[in-house]
């Protein structure tokens, strides 16, 4: 089971290219699809969580406030996902992953071995990076998803629920994550736990096995 932002894609892509797409067509996509379903329930969510009624518009600056925070907010991240959704469509986004994951997720997939997202982003966002990714449709590969619907990702219980939904043992199942706190919730719910170090930008936790790259995650768990 596989986080995305640090593990199987640049944490910059989405912070310098996902990110600002949302926020600038932000706006605009609340005006033209507020009665939406789905836009509708999220717009909802924001002023639960606000506790205060909302427009769109006010709305919105909460939305482009929690963008800049990097808030892991359920209807923050659905929007962002119905947002970016269009923007793959018409062929403004393409999903960044790291050289090594397209061949890796394909050879353990080869292998028999299930394949599991578990990221803050939305199921329909975490669909959308791998399925328009620069290694091709890479969708196909994965046995499921997992959003924060199910969970914070810094909580044993969120662990425990996907180790129910997916009916399979911690201890046969690895977390790939860049987070230290990430690994330890999944540690705490039994999980085994492999730290991505991929650049710079991961802070080495010491507490758990660490790769710098999926082929070394290979060679330590034997996949």
């Amino acid at each position: 089971m596989t986080d995305i932002e640090g593990t199987t894609s640049s944490i910059d892509f989405v912070h310098q290219s996902l990110f600002p797409y949302a926020k600038a067509h932000l706006r605009e996509y609340l005006q033209a699809h507020a009665h939406d379903t789905a836009v509708a329930q999220s717009l909802a969510q924001v002023a639960q969580l606000e506790q205060r009624a909302l427009t769109p518009d006010r709305a919105a600056d909460v939305l482009e406030r929690w963008i800049d925070e990097d808030r892991k907010a359920t209807p923050l991240k659905t929007l962002q996902g119905l947002i970016w959704a269009q923007g793959y469509a018409a062929g403004e986004l393409r999903g960044h992953v790291y050289a090594d994951t397209p061949e890796s997720l394909r050879r353990w997939h080869a292998r028999g071995v299930k394949l599991y997202v578990y990221s803050s982003g939305s199921v329909a966002a975490q669909k959308l990076i791998f399925g328009h990714s620069d290694g091709g449709d890479l969708t196909p590969l994965f046995a499921g998803y997992f959003d924060t619907n199910i969970g914070g990702k810094r909580e044993a219980k969120s662990y425990l629920a996907i180790l129910g939904a997916i009916e399979m043992p911690g201890a046969g199942t690895l977390f790939l994550s860049d987070i230290g706190e990430e690994l330890d919730a999944a540690r705490e719910a039994g999980l085994q736990t492999c730290q991505l170090l991929r650049d710079d930008k991961a802070k080495p936790t010491a507490a758990h096995p660490q790769a710098k790259d999926f082929s070394q995650v290979s060679r330590q768990f034997g996949l």
